[in-house]
């Protein structure tokens, strides 16, 4: 389970759509089942009598309404930027999570990242949490308060939220994710040629501080910014690095399945004296 911190920006409807996979829509109802979590107060703020089905471009403006609200809300050095974006996402070979599941995990991962406070249903921050795509999940908040004061995410926020994986992996019983080269302690600690180029492919393998998963990340958000601009180029453009950053991420894991084969002890074959002495019954 990696979680990873997009950069704020003025409108949840780009990342609204991000989460989803595809454009928002006035016309499609988003039920419990994508919509699987959501600031507590939002029971206190609709009607019980509301329709709570809503369509992705209200979940969207439910999101902006605080822009409206308080327009001269804003950070200690005047960034109006306020809508925070964090997807996380388990590896590929976890189990699908049940919808009970999520819900816990978003409201988990809100708590560690500050924008839910227990305790504080009726004044806090506004946040939903989307589950659309297979081994994602997505939250995205509003800074802006209630009251109309600007929450700053804690200066630790990315540490917080890694160590709140951990916590959930181990939980829910999920694969954890690799954090080094520790992980393969037989690559290290086994002097041989196979181990120290096991290695090698471990690091370069390596979720959390390899260089494939840098490049990996520098491409999805070039894809991001690419995406957000106008025109089908763009659109173009932006499709062409989601594909290459699929492929790196493919070529991470052959490069993790080919360092555990190096590492794998081999069978030893039977000695030939004992094949030779070998006979049937007459």
């Amino acid at each position: 389970m990696i979680p990873r911190l997009h950069e704020r920006t003025h409108s949840p409807r780009d990342p609204l759509a991000e989460a989803l996979g595809r454009p928002l829509s006035a016309n499609e109802g988003l039920t419990e089942y994508t919509i699987v979590a959501h600031w507590p107060g939002l029971d206190y703020y609709t009607p019980d009598d509301e329709q709570r089905t809503w369509t992705s471009v209200q979940w969207a403006e439910h999101l902006e309404d605080p822009y409206l609200e308080h327009p001269f809300a804003a950070s200690a050095d005047d960034d109006r930027r306020a809508i925070l974006h964090l997807d996380i996402r388990l590896h590929p070979d976890d189990r699908e999570l049940t919808g009970p599941e999520w819900a816990e995990t978003a409201h988990r991962f809100a708590r560690a990242a500050g924008i839910e406070v227990p305790g504080s249903a009726e004044h806090g921050w506004r946040w939903i949490a989307v589950q659309a795509q297979p081994g994602r999940l997505d939250l995205l908040a509003n800074l802006i308060h209630l009251d109309g004061t600007w929450r700053t995410p804690p200066a630790d926020i990315l540490p917080r939220l890694t160590d709140e994986a951990r916590r959930i992996e181990q939980d829910l019983n999920l694969i954890p994710a690799r954090t080094g080269p520790t992980t393969r302690p037989a690559a290290r600690t086994v002097p041989t040629a196979s181990a120290q180029l096991a290695g090698v492919l471990t690091h370069l393998a390596d979720e959390q501080a390899g260089p494939l998963a840098t490049v990996r990340g520098l491409v999805e958000h070039t894809a991001y910014r690419i995406a957000r601009r106008p025109g089908a180029a763009s659109t173009d453009t932006a499709h062409r690095l989601e594909l290459i950053a699929r492929r790196l991420h493919s070529i991470q894991q052959d490069l993790d399945t080919t360092a555990a084969h190096l590492v794998q002890p081999r069978v030893a074959a039977a000695p030939a004296a004992a094949r030779r002495t070998a006979h049937r019954s007459p």
